[in-house]
């Protein structure tokens, strides 16, 4: 279901197809409070410029009062903030979520470990999708 953090990536797989996925997890991050601040669609985008590639889609979400005090510490956790979900499909039946591990961003930006209790909150949310049953 997942991977070890590698290169400061956590990445599940999910049950669900990618639009399926990316919806679940928006209403998690929304009925936690979490505001979701862009939705991109790389294949979309590929598809109106006239190219093909295999769902990948991308969420950009994050809570001032997780991400503003890493800031207030160290600015340049801005370049990690906000937080980002990327979901895709491999092209050989199976969807992924991926997203920067928070001990990464931590260790990159110099910040206190106690600091990644900041941004725990969505990658459980990440993991509980990754994890529930397919219908």
């Amino acid at each position: 279901m997942s991977s070890p953090s590698d290169n400061g990536i956590v990445q599940f797989r999910s049950p669900f197809d990618v639009a399926t996925t990316i919806g679940k997890i928006r209403d998690a991050l929304q009925a936690h409070g979490i505001a979701v601040f862009a939705h991109l669609d790389f294949s979309g985008d590929a598809a109106r410029a006239g190219l093909t590639m295999q769902a990948e889609q991308m969420l950009i979400f994050g809570n001032p009062k997780g991400g503003t005090p890493l800031m207030q510490k160290e600015p340049r956790a801005g370049l990690d903030l906000p937080l980002k979900a990327l979901v895709w499909d491999d092209g050989q039946g199976a969807t992924w979520i991926a997203c920067n591990a928070p001990e990464y961003i931590i260790a990159r930006h110099g910040l206190p470990d106690a600091m990644a209790a900041n941004l725990a909150g969505p990658l459980a949310l990440l993991k509980q999708i990754a994890s529930e049953p397919a219908a």
